[in-house]
């Protein structure tokens, strides 16, 4: 029996490797465009190496299958950084994307589902959050020249244990376990509304075939609002007190306090996980998992 095809570009990162297990346990032939695989790799799984800068790699897949889907989650994603390599972000953030679009209006693929950020609709996120705006209107340009259908994504916080050292309750772990000690920059009253990337690969994947979702912009956060103060107060129990919380009271540079939407012209629906991953069972699990990579 032939399955439907989905590529998933950038599959071997955080999200991206989630979202591919989840096509898979939904029946798709998963296929990973990437650098290289990762470790969570399955055997299932059909591995294309690709760097989307190359437009000659991309048409290369793209003209040897045809997807009912494509994700693409690949580019450069450390936000806090970004203000130090314009060039490189907007390289990969946005002339990636047009390699990737362009190949697929050439090749008459299926529906596109771009990884964008809560960053997008924001004045912070640096050069990160321009450049995941940018795509968003590149995208929606090919809609209106080419018909092509799109689903953006906006994800907010999300955490996990594939995590890397860029995620921030990754990092807030990872001291705790080697230092005893985290530091924040900020005062501790700074939000955020985290998800598991187990329920947003889910979320991720169940927007396929939603005709209403089409053409759409898409929040994808977590359902609680939680102050920093509170997590460090939660993860700090979860240790059994056996770590030191220190707050440095300095601004956090290309980060929000609160929320990162300003207004803009461009309206998102919220996807809401139900059910989903409880944030302390979550953090519990980040752990096990982060103490024994470590």
């Amino acid at each position: 029996m032939n399955r439907n095809k989905a590529l998933v570009i950038g599959g071997s990162g955080f999200i991206g490797s989630y979202v591919c297990d989840e096509l898979l346990n939904n029946g798709y032939e998963v296929h990973i465009a990437d650098l290289q695989k990762s470790e969570f790799f399955n055997e299932e799984f059909i591995f294309h190496q690709l760097d989307i800068l190359d437009k000659q790699q991309v048409d290369q897949i793209m003209s040897h299958h045809k997807f009912v889907v494509i994700y693409n989650f690949a580019g450069f994603a450390q936000v806090g950084i970004s203000h130090k390599h314009p060039q490189l972000t907007f390289e990969l953030n946005v002339m990636g994307n047009l390699n990737i679009l362009n190949s697929i209006v050439e090749h008459k693929q299926g529906l596109y589902i771009y990884a964008s950020s809560a960053y997008a609709a924001s004045d912070k996120g640096s050069f990160y959050g321009i450049s995941k705006y940018t795509s968003e209107k590149v995208i929606a340009e090919f809609n209106k020249i080419h018909d092509l259908d799109f689903i953006i994504i906006r994800y907010g916080s999300l955490y996990g244990e594939r995590a890397k050292d860029d995620n921030g309750i990754y990092r807030l772990l990872q001291a705790a376990i080697q230092n005893k000690v985290i530091q924040h920059k900020g005062t501790g009253e700074e939000t955020r509304e985290y998800i598991h990337a187990i329920d947003a690969a889910k979320l991720s994947v169940d927007v396929i075939g939603q005709k209403d979702l089409y053409n759409e912009h898409l929040v994808l956060t977590g359902v609680e609002r939680f102050k920093y103060k509170d997590l460090l107060a939660m993860i700090e129990e979860i240790f059994d007190y056996n770590i030191d919380i220190e707050y440095l009271d300095q601004e956090i540079k290309g980060h929000y306090k609160v929320t990162p939407y300003n207004y803009r012209p461009t309206t998102a629906k919220k996807l809401v996980a139900n059910p989903f991953i409880d944030l302390g069972q979550g953090i519990v699990d980040c752990i096990y998992h982060l103490e024994k990579k470590l």
